[in-house]
């Protein structure tokens, strides 16, 4: 069955593309530069709070369902793997759409269950290479009974209180980091940055670093 999207999502799916997300190149890419304040990164307007002290927080907005950050994934899986230890990696799944938020609540069942991390990739694939839905919570718990998820604890944590709390809470990070759009990423709650803005995912991982080293020099932590 293909996925089927709201109307909304699939105007921001649209303009997403046509921003040039998917490019292979980028104008950092192209000049040995640094990233243009304004143009590849902005900074954040109020400076957010982060939960990581003594480290420079990186946090990325996701959906599930969203075909550029499936591609993003195992580029940002290896750069988050090399990351050194003065720097924390944190995923915030949004529901910027409505078709957005049954995915962003099995997500956050899946992290409450301590089940992201071997999970996240599965769940991709299962969204865009076998074109499963998902997007009930009988055929979710269907999914995760397969890979080994007890099937009645999966959806008595789907429908629970800290499962609501953490949509809550994702979703009100989402307005103060002003996100209209996924794949994006923020630094220390400063800067944010989105392959759209940077001209490409390998460009938003550069831009990353640079802001993290930006952070760094800082003493930001």
């Amino acid at each position: 069955m293909a996925l089927q999207f709201d109307r909304s999502t699939r105007r921001f799916l649209k303009a997403l593309s046509a921003g040039g997300i998917a490019a292979a190149a980028g104008p950092l890419a192209a000049q040995n530069r640094a990233p243009a304040e304004g143009t590849e990164y902005r900074p954040v307007k109020p400076v957010q709070p982060t939960e990581s002290p003594g480290k420079i927080e990186v946090l990325e907005f996701f959906w599930y369902g969203c075909p550029h950050c499936n591609a993003l994934e195992p580029s940002l899986k290896d750069w988050v793997r090399r990351l050194p230890a003065d720097v924390a990696f944190r995923k915030v799944h949004v529901g910027l759409g409505p078709s957005w938020v049954p995915h962003q609540q099995m997500y956050y069942a899946l992290d409450a269950m301590g089940r992201t991390a071997d999970l996240n990739e599965k769940v991709f694939h299962a969204l865009h290479v076998e074109r499963l839905p998902l997007d009930k919570p009988d055929k979710m718990a269907d999914f995760v009974a397969k890979a080994g998820v007890d099937r009645k604890q999966f959806l008595d944590t789907y429908e629970s209180f800290a499962v609501r709390t953490k949509m809550r809470k994702a979703s009100q990070q989402a307005d103060a980091y002003k996100v209209d759009g996924v794949p994006a990423m923020a630094v220390n709650g400063r800067w944010y940055t989105a392959p759209s803005m940077a001209g490409g995912n390998e460009q938003a991982l550069r831009v990353l670093d640079f802001l993290i080293e930006l952070e760094r020099k800082a003493g930001r932590k």
